[in-house]
């Protein structure tokens, strides 16, 4: 497509987007209106149901923008985010003619000499894909066809330059929206739907979370056709079974709700605190149980990832949350940089107490929420809180709800907490230790490496004057004083240790009188140490 296509197709997309906000009423979110003082006011309430109905309008980019949009109530606030969560069962068909021949591009053949059955109608709609149900004529089984809507890349990527563009404007010109950090969002927003329209990506998804579960016999994914498969087409096994949802009310026989229950806990809980590699949207329609009793998670396109500091961090906040420490917890969200020194409000930590006090001394089977409601506590008190941690916090929460409705007697917080205990013995055993230790020793070693250039770029600052340095010396001579006798100290214990090994000299109680008598002194010279500079301090 030659630029001047391109500028064109953008114009018209605009225009569209002008339009349809325009429809909706969703202009004055940008519109401001004076005060009598001059200063900027903005109509700030939206109706929920017309932003909803814009993003379907607009199409694919902007239903999963709702779709992600959703997850984030601390941004958009729990009524909107709550609307949003509508898009997934909302999204229009696209004909079957287009979809053939968008097959059989992917597949460069003939749509029957892949498969000897194809049924027409979709078993499934997204804003980007649709499913159908097939026939592979090699060796007749049954494989779900995900196929991705003709056109959607190139709107796709039309849409991402124009929001881009939106965001930073915004971020520029509005003052209120600065504080959500648009452009960040917009990055992040188009990573995700770029790896989305990959549909290799989900295939190698599925091969990863396969391998995490290989010991598992409670859960299965789909098996995957990789010979034919693209980035705009994937083939998978088609599993039979019943949607959770079918089971809330009814018993099927050879299916034990109760068990079923505890293994979607467990088979996510897993992902969540083990793993670190977890469904980022398990709703009840994307699993299936099988006329086995098999737990299968389906549509896999994206996923959460947690680095193994996240996942330990985690597990303490968990467990302090459970054991109902306000005082710490608020200390470990710092610490994860979940809530910043000056979020640190009185009226925060009272809330948060509020809300623990209202647990305490409950048993952990009357605990089920409570991840849910600190998540709400801190979205009151306009704290925007990590994608990672509302995805955890938002999956547990579905994951709740499908047990609740499986076993009235479910709760998921036993298995949590069982799994952040089992998360911190891991943390703390030695061979990982020593492995942290190591990590460790190495960043020092990759810090002494660096640490010459960086005195030598930091003097020749100096030199040129472009360095300023400002010193008080205040306390400096105290200092100097503590140190000297710190010294003094670590030197006489290991001068004494190295005499007790050498065990040569005279001896009392059959240790070296040199060791005894240098332990002894360093004993007391750092009793008189602790007293002078800790305790009279």
């Amino acid at each position: 497509m030659s630029s001047k296509e391109e500028k064109k197709k953008s114009k018209q997309r605009r225009r569209e987007l002008y339009s349809v906000a325009r429809k909706y009423h969703l202009l004055k979110l940008f519109k401001p209106s004076k005060n009598k003082d001059g200063s900027d006011e903005y109509e700030e309430e939206i109706d929920a149901s017309n932003l909803r109905l814009a993003f379907e309008e607009l199409g694919p980019t902007f239903i999963k923008l709702g779709q992600i949009l959703c997850t984030r109530p601390d941004l958009v606030g729990n009524d909107i985010a709550e609307e949003l969560t509508k898009l997934r069962d909302n999204t229009p068909v696209t004909p079957f003619e287009e979809i053939k021949q968008q097959i059989e591009e992917e597949l460069e053949q003939p749509l029957d000499e892949i498969y000897s059955e194809f049924d027409e109608e979709a078993i499934g709609s997204a804003s980007i894909g649709q499913v159908y149900r097939a026939k592979l004529k090699e060796n007749g089984e049954e494989v779900a066809v995900k196929v991705q809507k003709p056109g959607s890349y190139e709107t796709v990527v039309l849409d991402l330059s124009i929001l881009k563009k939106l965001a930073y404007a915004a971020d520029k010109y509005i003052t209120r929206t600065r504080t959500f950090n648009l452009p960040a969002i917009m990055s992040e927003f188009e990573r995700s739907i770029l790896k989305e329209l990959d549909y290799m990506e989900e295939v190698m998804n599925i091969q990863k979370i396969t391998k995490n579960f290989e010991d598992e016999d409670y859960v299965k994914f789909p098996k995957v056709y990789t010979n034919i498969c693209s980035p705009k087409l994937i083939n998978m096994e088609f599993v039979k079974g019943y949607n959770v949802t079918e089971l809330y009310d009814k018993e099927v026989e050879g299916i034990d709700n109760i068990e079923l229950a505890d293994d979607i806990v467990n088979s996510y809980f897993k992902q969540l605190m083990l793993d670190g590699f977890f469904h980022a949207d398990p709703h009840p329609g994307n699993l299936i149980i099988g006329e086995d009793g098999i737990l299968c998670y389906i549509d896999l396109g994206m996923m959460g990832i947690l680095s193994e500091d996240f996942r330990s961090n985690l597990a303490e906040l968990l467990l302090l949350l459970f054991d109902g420490n306000s005082n710490n917890l608020i200390k470990q969200l710092m610490y994860m940089k979940i809530i910043t020194p000056e979020q640190n409000t009185e009226e925060l930590r009272m809330d948060i107490d509020d809300l623990l006090n209202r647990y305490m001394g409950a048993e952990l089977d009357q605990m089920d929420g409570i991840l849910s409601k600190l998540i709400d506590t801190m979205i009151k008190h306009g704290v925007t809180l990590p994608r990672e941690f509302v995805m955890i916090g938002r999956g547990v929460a579905l994951i709740e709800d499908i047990g609740y409705n499986l076993n009235p007697n479910f709760n998921a917080t036993v298995a949590l907490k069982r799994l952040s205990k089992r998360l911190m013995f891991e943390k703390f055993k030695p061979t990982n230790i020593a492995t942290s230790s190591f990590n460790h020793i190495l960043e020092v070693q990759h810090l002494l490496k660096d640490l010459p250039d960086r005195i030598n770029s930091t003097l020749n600052q100096i030199e040129k004057g472009e360095l300023e340095i400002n010193m008080k010396h205040e306390g400096l001579n105290e200092l100097k004083n503590q140190m000297s006798a710190s010294l003094i100290i670590a030197a006489l214990i290991i001068g004494s240790s190295l005499t007790i090994l050498a065990d040569s000299g005279p001896k009392i109680m059959d240790i070296s009188a040199i060791g005894f008598f240098g332990f002894a002194f360093s004993a007391i010279l750092g009793a008189y140490i602790v007293i002078k500079y800790v305790i009279r301090q």
